[in-house]
C-alpha cells in the first residue's frame, strides 16, 4: 500500500440529536456546519465535519456496559494548561469527568456524553511517538496499562504552584496525591 489514510469523522446514532449536538459543541468548542433531515454535522477544526449525529427514527435502547461497540473517542490538547483550562470551563458548566486517568503515556479526562459514550480529552506525556512507544514497552505500563486515577483540581494547584508539567503527569504523582481514588477500569466499564 502506498497511501496512508487520515481520520475524517465519527458518526453517532442517537435518539437525543439536539442534546448530543449541544454537548459535543460545548465539550469540544465545536460548531454546527449543517443540520437538517435528521442529521447534524459539527467540527472544531479545519475539517468540514468531525462528528455527525444521525437521528434515529425510533427510540434507541440506552447504552449499557454489556453493549458491544465503540468505547470512546479521544481528543488531544497541546499542553497540560490547555487541558486543564478546558476542564475548568466544562466544570463551570456542570460537565465533569467520569474518571480522570493518568495512563502514563497520556494524562486523560474521560467524560460521558448524554448517550453514555465516553469522550477522552488528553495530552500526550511524551514529546515524540517513539518515546511514548518506548514507555508502553516498559515495566510501569506493562504492570498497569490502564493507569491510576488522579484529582484534576490538585493537578491544577500543582501547576499554579510552578511544579513542571513533566513532574505531575506521572503515575507516581497521581498515586502520591490521590491514593484513595476509585479504580479507573471499573469507571470505564460500568
Amino acid at each position: 500500500m502506498t497511501a496512508t489514510p487520515t481520520f475524517a469523522h465519527v458518526v453517532l446514532q442517537t435518539s437525543r440529536l439536539e442534546e448530543m449536538r449541544d454537548w459535543y459543541c460545548t465539550v469540544l468548542d465545536a460548531h454546527v456546519v449543517f443540520e437538517g433531515h435528521g442529521l447534524c454535522f459539527v467540527t472544531f477544526d479545519d475539517e468540514h465535519h468531525r462528528i455527525a449525529f444521525l437521528g434515529a427514527p425510533v427510540q434507541l435502547d440506552p447504552r449499557s456496559p454489556t453493549t458491544a461497540g465503540m468505547h470512546h473517542t479521544a481528543y488531544t490538547f497541546p499542553t497540560l494548561t490547555d487541558l486543564l483550562d478546558r476542564y475548568d470551563v466544562l466544570k463551570e458548566k456542570g460537565i465533569v469527568p467520569t474518571v480522570p486517568i493518568q495512563h502514563g503515556v497520556t494524562t486523560s479526562l474521560y467524560y460521558q456524553d448524554p448517550d453514555g459514550n465516553f469522550v477522552e480529552l488528553q495530552i500526550d506525556n511524551f514529546a515524540t511517538p517513539d518515546e511514548a512507544t518506548a514507555y508502553m514497552h516498559g515495566p510501569e505500563y506493562g504492570n498497569n496499562p490502564v493507569g491510576v486515577s488522579f484529582d484534576p483540581d490538585l493537578m491544577r494547584q500543582a501547576l499554579v504552584q510552578g511544579i513542571p508539567a513533566r513532574d505531575i503527569t506521572t503515575q507516581a504523582w497521581a498515586l502520591e496525591t490521590s491514593p484513595d481514588l476509585h479504580d479507573p477500569l471499573a469507571a470505564l466499564t460500568s
